[in-house]
């Protein structure tokens, strides 16, 4: 074949293959899912929360921090300088369903969030309620320190769990005793002596 006749044949194929690429790149460009996973932040997959832990007397003395993940709720609390008469104990551990800590008991914050209505603890066979949490232990000299992971709430309502962060809002409240996980409505429990509002950020 003549030498001219080479070169317009090559020419021909790049020709060819530079135009499937520019039509392969406009689709791709163009394609719902690129621009979907453009436009979706990688951060929107985690929601985050946090409740300003106060003693009966007022007093600030920890956090809690929520963490949405794919399923649940990761829950880290740090607190220190609790009352010395909680000292040294375990004590029932309980979310509830309204967002106030203004009474002096806490009483404020409602009821155990529980729409369902099911029983009270986590070794009831009706059990367990959206609330129900576990005991906490509060070491001899005032800390308390613990992490855990709960599927029955949601911070936001992006799982089917009830949102804490709902109209009303809602509240972590620790108990004077441990609780019993069967006995309603709480499990023995007891008064309220820590109480935080669950709010965003």
């Amino acid at each position: 074949m003549p030498f001219r006749l080479i070169l317009a044949a090559s020419a021909a194929a790049l020709a060819g293959v530079a135009a499937c690429a520019q039509e392969n790149g406009d689709e791709a460009a163009g394609s719902p899912e690129s621009a979907d996973a453009a436009s979706t932040p990688a951060g929107d997959s985690v929601a985050a929360a946090t409740a300003r832990l106060i003693t009966t007397d007022g007093s600030e003395v920890g956090t809690a921090a929520f963490t949405q993940g794919p399923e649940g709720v990761v829950i880290r609390i740090e607190a220190e300088g609790l009352p010395e008469d909680a000292r040294g104990a375990w004590h029932g551990g309980h979310l509830h369903e309204t967002g106030d800590c203004s009474a002096s008991d806490f009483t404020s914050a409602g009821s155990h969030i529980n729409p369902s209505g099911r029983a009270h603890g986590l070794l009831n066979p009706d059990g367990p309620d959206n609330a129900d949490l576990g005991n906490f232990w509060i070491h001899a000299d005032g800390a308390l320190m613990t992490e855990f992971y709960t599927t029955r709430v949601s911070i936001d309502g992006r799982t089917d769990a009830p949102a804490l962060l709902d109209a009303d809002g809602s509240a972590f409240i620790l108990h004077a005793n441990p609780d019993d996980h069967s006995s309603q409505p709480i499990g023995g429990a007891g008064p309220r002596i820590l109480c935080g509002v669950i709010e965003a950020g």
